[in-house]
């Protein structure tokens, strides 16, 4: 039978309050990303109302926003099983919950309703900061490094008075890097190339490497409690990825550098470790999944019972292991070596990456996560796959690809027509706007747009119904 609110520590419960505000805000970014596809294609849509600009800028940042609160809903919730005790602090930690979604809610309300200001210091602080990826205002950036150094209290207090395993002292380490390289951002420079150096160490090294850490430290805590695999396997490869992301993503920084007057020698250097981020987290899940298998017949062949008990959240680990290879991976590398980022730089080539990229790596495990949620939640022994879990996977992950696939073509086009044809100046780039595999490739990212989302309406329907199916089995 059916429990409700099944959480045996409120630290769980208030990591179901970041899942829970992360999913409206997946629902936000995929909204605002079809509106942006239909602005690309017919410029007129909701003119004057709100700006392509605006959309797209939201879209963005719901992005980078929901998937923040996933995180930090994650490491809530995990914190009690790997520590053994109540998350210290936990009444500050909902206090500041509310804090955050406030200051988002009237930052997003800016956006849509104020949307742009005078060049002034005005509006850095109270409407946006104009820079991709990192557009909140000032007052808004304050408050996040204020409520991450409570979340940094909470999470460094409750594990030095538990249990310490490897999971968490990576989890300790990668917050620190993750607090203090949020702050590069702040610097503002007059110097447009000395702003964007500043600006590429927050958006590589927060969101490519510190984000890959601690994905890589949830794929760890997961895969033990869905395929209960050995602890000192995924820890052993969780510190091969802290060794290789803090090393070759630093390197790796250098492809960012082609355009902003550093040295040559970045570009190489940049180009070849860049492609190395995505390779331990890989090897984590092929090794634990390997031995899984191997395991599980072993098992079966004595009558043992050797499924998933979480089976929707291990398909979106399996899905990570694919997304990260080709997203961070194959499309990363195939467009930063500097022989060919001369020709795809600001192309569609880059959102075709961003695309899968930022799936692949980051919320197939989130959405796993959010799966651990219910199963915690409703006290589930082995929560099983529903048509709506099948349905979710398969056309969120089918509409992203069919979205990669459109953009790379529409960079290909770029490249051939507006760069290597045409010399890449101003004339150039609306010559390629104009050519029929761009205007084609775009209907195809809206149509693809289109596939995602509804995927994303079968997992929100799966997260609310999936407790009730009669394949579960409950304690």
């Amino acid at each position: 039978m059916q429990r409700q609110n099944n959480f045996k520590y409120e630290s769980q419960k208030l990591g179901s309050w970041y899942f829970t505000v992360a999913v409206i805000l997946f629902g936000a970014q995929l909204v605002l990303g079809l509106v942006s596809a239909i602005q690309f294609i017919y410029p007129s849509f909701l003119y004057d109302i709100l700006d392509f600009s605006i959309t797209r800028m939201i879209h963005i940042n719901a992005l980078v926003v929901w998937m923040v609160y996933a995180m930090i809903g994650s490491v809530y919730y995990l914190l009690p099983d790997e520590t053994g005790i109540e998350t210290v602090g936990i009444g500050m930690g909902k206090l500041l919950f509310w804090i955050l979604t406030l200051a988002v809610t009237v930052v997003v309300l800016v956006y849509i309703f104020i949307q742009v200001g005078p060049a002034t210091q005005a509006t850095i602080w109270l409407i946006t900061e104009g820079r991709e990826y990192i557009e909140a205002p000032r007052w808004a950036d304050i408050g996040i490094v204020v409520v991450v150094l409570g979340f940094l209290a909470n999470t460094f207090l409750t594990a030095l008075k538990g249990r310490r395993t490897g999971i968490m002292t990576v989890i300790l380490s990668d917050m620190i890097a993750l607090a203090g390289l949020y702050l590069a951002g702040m610097y503002f420079t007059d110097n447009i190339s000395m702003d964007q150096y500043w600006w590429w160490w927050v958006i590589h090294l927060w969101v490519e490497a510190t984000w890959e850490v601690m994905v890589g430290a949830l794929a760890a805590y997961a895969l033990i409690k869905v395929v209960d695999a050995k602890r000192e396997i995924v820890e052993m490869w969780l510190w091969i990825e802290v060794a290789m992301l803090f090393g070759s993503g630093i390197l790796g920084l250098g492809h960012h550098y082609f355009w902003i007057g550093t040295p040559e020698y970045w570009w190489e250097i940049g180009a070849l470790f860049s492609a190395l981020e995505p390779m331990p987290l890989i090897g984590m899940f092929v090794h634990v999944l390997y031995d899984w298998g191997k395991e599980k017949g072993l098992k079966e062949n004595s009558g043992v019972d050797t499924s998933s008990n979480n089976t929707p959240a291990l398909l979106w680990l399996i899905s990570n292991g694919f997304g990260n290879f080709l997203g961070a991976g194959v499309w990363g590398f195939f467009h930063t070596l500097p022989q060919v980022n001369i020709y795809t730089h600001g192309t569609q080539f880059t959102a075709a990456h961003g695309h899968l990229a930022f799936f692949g790596a980051y919320a197939t495990i989130l959405t796993a996560m959010f799966y651990m949620g219910i199963q915690g939640k409703y006290g589930i022994k082995k929560l099983r796959a529903t048509f709506a879990s099948k349905m979710a996977i398969f056309l969120i992950t089918f509409g992203v690809l069919g979205m990669t696939v459109a953009l790379t073509i529409a960079g290909y086009e770029q490249v051939l027509i507006a760069r290597a044809q045409l010399g890449a100046t101003w004339d150039a780039f609306f010559v390629a706007q104009n050519q029929l595999w761009m205007s084609q490739a775009m209907d195809w990212r809206l149509i693809m747009g289109i596939v995602t989302t509804v995927g994303f309406f079968y997992l929100v329907k799966d997260l609310l119904t999936i407790s009730k199916s009669p394949k579960n089995v409950y304690k």
